[in-house]
Order: C-alpha cells, then structure tokens, then sequence
C-alpha cells in the first residue's frame, strides 16, 4: 500500500439514554474519485460506545479489498482504543488493569472484530471535535440519530 490514505470514514455513534436505543452511522470517502457511501443502522439496547465502535466496524466491512484510511471521529474512547489501548489488551489475554486487578474489557466482541479488520486495512487517525460544524460529523451524528429514532418506543 502506499503511504497516503485514499480513502477517509467519518464515524459516529449516537444513543438517546445510556443504555438506550442507539443508531450509528458512517460516511467513505474515496478520494481519488469523489465517491462517497452512506451507511447506518442502530439497536434497541445498547451505549453509546457500542454505536461508536459498529460504526467504524460497518465503514470498514463496506471496504472491498484492503485499503489506506484516515479514520476520522469524534469518539475519543474509538480513537484511543485503537491507537493505544488495543495492544495491550491483546497482550494481556484481552484483559485491562482497573484498581490493580484485572478486568476484562467492555465491548471485548466489538473490539476482537475491530482488530480483524486492522489486520486488513491501515488505519491513520483523525479526532474531529463532535458538535463543532464539521460538515461530515454532522451528516453521520444527523444519521445516527435518525437510526437510534426507529429504536425508540
């Protein structure tokens, strides 16, 4: 692969009450040719993380061969779980440190997915501040939303 990403997937995830009903949403974008892909979905149940990490799980799985891409994303715990944390929870037989015991790690099958598709596609990182007029961030949040609404009862 060359060094340059080609492709960039702005993510977000959305939940109306933590748990709650939650949608997440992505937006592909192939730079050499303009194209863009939409995609979203949501869960009757489920936090905000989760809808976090499904986004970015579906941006990539619509991915058709492997592929350079600029994750950008306002979700620190996405952006920090996978540039640092993932590693060590790995190491450590997916388990993490908390109070000097160890704990497994929450969203542990989202993040073993997660980490298959790493080993396919090479991810750069971007944060995006949520909420700040980011025209990408805003359409995946306004998709998110519109998903975790069908959840709702």
């Amino acid at each position: 692969m060359n060094d340059t990403p080609n492709t960039i997937l702005y993510t977000d995830g959305a939940c109306s009450g933590n748990p709650g009903p939650g949608g997440w949403a992505f937006i592909l974008r192939h730079l050499p040719t303009g194209k863009e892909l939409e995609g979203s979905g949501g869960e009757s149940e489920t936090t905000n993380n989760r809808m976090e990490l499904m986004a970015v799980i579906q941006g990539l799985s619509a991915l058709k061969r492997p592929t350079r891409v600029l994750l950008a994303s306002d979700s620190a715990y996405v952006l920090n779980g996978l540039s640092s944390w993932l590693a060590s929870w790995k190491k450590n037989g997916w388990r993490r440190r908390e109070r000097g015991h160890w704990a497994q790690i929450k969203n542990e099958d989202l993040w073993r997915k997660l980490d298959e598709l790493c080993a396919i596609h090479e991810l750069e990182f971007e944060k995006v501040k949520g909420h700040s007029g980011h025209e990408e961030n805003e359409r995946c949040d306004q998709l998110a939303v519109l998903a975790a609404e069908k959840y709702k009862r």
